[in-house]
């Protein structure tokens, strides 16, 4: 009998650049109004990175809430902090990050595919959760939450190569139908792209304040099973990824889960900051028998590919040697 791989997850620190977004989603408590401090100042954004690099951390992840610019006044704001987008905010943050040695993960919402290619010169890999392709009401005042823009980015980024995060958010409104659709069509698109290289399958969190703070959450059983769904459903190469920090990952880690995602050592979950992250010696507790290896957030196959830019080659070849050395 072969033994069950290793579970996987990344050290990181979470960088975000402002939580000024277009969409107002039902359950999400990151988003803020346009208003002094609303910017990750650079200062902050490298002293964050300087620490990480001292903790060992190999990916910077990088997100921010969908087209602030289409918010009154964040335009200004950004200017005055000398950029004109948040974009090019984002692209010149990632070369810091990659110059102090760690590799950047961006996941900015909705892009165009010439957005995408811009920033993919600074990223080694990037992200855009589908979290469903049912239309529900927490999605109602969210635009860039219609399912076929997020589908169409998706498969940009296939066309781009681009090594690709996605997901589905479990419990928002969805039937356990509407998340089978979600996963067949994920992968379907990493069928024709090869560009998939993990599926987040998230819990939903109720957060105190938002319309859906007293909508109950997925109880376990049914979340085991969508788990399993997404491993069934699912290539083989694609990681089915929860995160340890929303759910009790000692009673999930035998529904199918391969990755236990992006973990701080510096930085709380901006998301979800009433869920603290595990602490990293824990993390062997939590996975049992199974065991753990650290990764970069590109993943081998498309290492082996050459999917990233020339830029950071050297600097992948360096953190796979460090994590090797560190490995038990």
């Amino acid at each position: 009998m072969v033994p069950p791989k290793p579970l996987t997850f990344s050290r990181n620190v979470f960088l975000p650049l402002t939580t000024v977004c277009r969409n107002r989603c039902d359950y999400c408590c990151f988003r803020t109004p346009v208003q002094e401090g609303c910017i990750m100042a650079p200062a902050e954004v490298l002293r964050t990175l300087e620490c990480g690099a001292a903790l060992g951390c190999t990916e910077a992840l990088f997100t921010f809430g969908e087209r602030p610019e289409e918010e009154p006044g964040f335009t200004d704001m950004i200017q005055a902090a000398g950029y004109p987008d948040i974009l090019h905010y984002c692209h010149a943050m990632c070369g810091a990050a990659i110059d102090r040695g760690i590799l950047p993960h961006t996941n900015a919402g909705i892009l165009s595919l010439e957005e995408m290619a811009f920033l993919r010169e600074v990223n080694a890999s990037m992200g855009l959760m589908l979290e469903t392709t049912a239309r529900v009401p927490a999605h109602r005042r969210s635009p860039g939450k219609n399912p076929e823009v997020r589908i169409r980015m998706i498969e940009e980024a296939g066309q781009l190569r681009v090594p690709f995060t996605t997901g589905i958010l479990v419990g928002i409104g969805e039937t356990m139908g509407d998340r089978e659709e979600s996963l067949m069509l994920i992968r379907d698109l990493h069928r024709r792209y090869g560009h998939i290289q993990e599926v987040i399958v998230q819990n939903f969190c109720p957060k105190e304040g938002t319309p859906m703070a007293g909508v109950p959450v997925p109880p376990p059983d049914e979340f085991c099973v969508t788990i399993s769904l997404a491993r069934d459903i699912l290539p083989d190469d694609v990681a089915v990824q929860i995160a340890p920090n929303l759910a009790d990952a000692r009673d999930l880690v035998a529904c199918g889960v391969d990755d236990l995602g992006g973990i701080s050592p510096l930085t709380i979950d901006y998301v979800n900051p009433e869920h603290p992250w595990p602490q990293l010696e824990s993390l062997a507790a939590i996975v049992g028998t199974r065991g753990l290896r650290e990764r970069l957030c590109i993943y081998p196959q498309f290492i082996e590919k050459g999917w990233f830019p020339r830029r950071i080659e050297a600097l992948i070849r360096r953190l796979e040697q460090q994590i090797r050395e560190r490995s038990p």
